[in-house]
């Protein structure tokens, strides 16, 4: 299956998703305190200005909800690099993905998890907001180990909204080996690529879909073409 899903394309992915299902993570998320920069990890964060909105709450339908919606569903990612398999149907509280990463002319097949999710109250940077975040952790098999989350911030005092990605993440010791040195080659470099170019289209999706509202009853309708849907079974 390890290999498979690493170097060949899955004749059904809905169904390598359904075996991912059984896989564990590839890291302990309680040691996070030693996943540092000092320790051999990747430590990044980038931020990308959405729409404003008046000062107060998110307004009904605006640049928050429609970014929060975008974020849910995983619409931000950009298909030239990454592909998410998924039952849309499924909570994203306990949402297991197959995330099809293109790589030169390879593609990967590797998993992931949700863990964390929360729309709350809180502080960025001394700056009170609310914020809608979730992540995902890596499984058993995939070319990383590590986390990625993605949050939409919205600051009542100015009215600003903002998209933010943070993650710490490190080559994954065990796996394919032409994978592997692949990946320590360019992985990097993909990475950051990845981060700003979700950025970018994070952005453009929605600056989009807040300004067709008007003529469209369902403007964060899921089903983009970065994302697949499989049934839960």
């Amino acid at each position: 299956m390890l290999d498979r899903l690493l170097l060949g394309q899955p004749r059904n992915p809905c169904r390598a998703l359904a075996e991912l299902r059984d896989r564990a993570l590839n890291f302990d998320p309680s040691r996070r305190a030693e996943y540092t920069p000092q320790n051999g990890w990747h430590a990044d964060e980038r931020r990308q200005a959405l729409p404003p909105e008046p000062p107060g709450a998110p307004t009904p339908g605006g640049s928050w909800e429609t970014a929060r919606a975008i974020a849910r569903n995983y619409d931000f990612a950009d298909p030239s690099i990454v592909h998410g398999v998924f039952d849309r149907e499924e909570p994203l509280e306990r949402r297991t993905m197959l995330l099809i990463l293109q790589f030169h002319r390879l593609r990967i097949y590797v998993g992931v998890r949700v863990g964390d999710v929360y729309d709350e109250e809180r502080t960025l940077d001394g700056r009170r907001g609310r914020v809608f975040g979730w992540n995902y952790r890596t499984l058993e098999g995939h070319v990383e180990q590590g986390e990625m989350k993605w949050e939409v911030w919205k600051f009542p005092e100015t009215g600003e909204v903002l998209f933010r990605m943070a993650s710490f993440s490190r080559a994954a010791p065990r796996g394919n080996l032409l994978v592997r040195i692949g990946f320590r080659l360019f992985g990097r470099r993909e990475q950051l690529r990845f981060l700003a170019l979700t950025a970018d289209r994070m952005a453009r999706l929605t600056q989009e879909r807040v300004a067709r509202r008007g003529t469209n009853p369902d403007p964060v309708a899921p089903g983009t073409d970065s994302t697949r849907r499989c049934p839960a079974g």
